[in-house]
């Protein structure tokens, strides 16, 4: 893989929220609040996931492609439906 930047200034941010989360529950907040805070991290990590995802298939699958490598080729797209299943299990 290579440096994502984007999904890793996002995975940050959503490191940020969940210390935010932690000392939320250590001060015993509002119940609502915290749920709030969980999603927010939650939308972030999903949103960075896809990032990552999207920057995969931009590198390690195009060149997978471009490497007439059928055998690799097979091995990204299995990875890729073992993620999709995942997330499909997920939702």
């Amino acid at each position: 893989m290579h440096k994502n930047k984007k999904g890793l200034n996002i995975l940050k941010t959503a490191k940020g929220q969940v210390e935010a989360v932690i000392k939320m529950v250590e001060d015993e907040r509002y119940c609502i609040d915290i749920s709030r805070q969980i999603l927010a991290s939650i939308a972030l990590l999903k949103k960075a996931n896809a990032q990552i995802l999207n920057s995969h298939l931009e590198s390690c699958v195009k060149n997978a492609a471009y490497s007439n490598n059928s055998e690799e080729v097979n091995v990204k797209i299995i990875e890729l439906e073992e993620i999709m299943n995942y997330i499909n299990k997920t939702i």
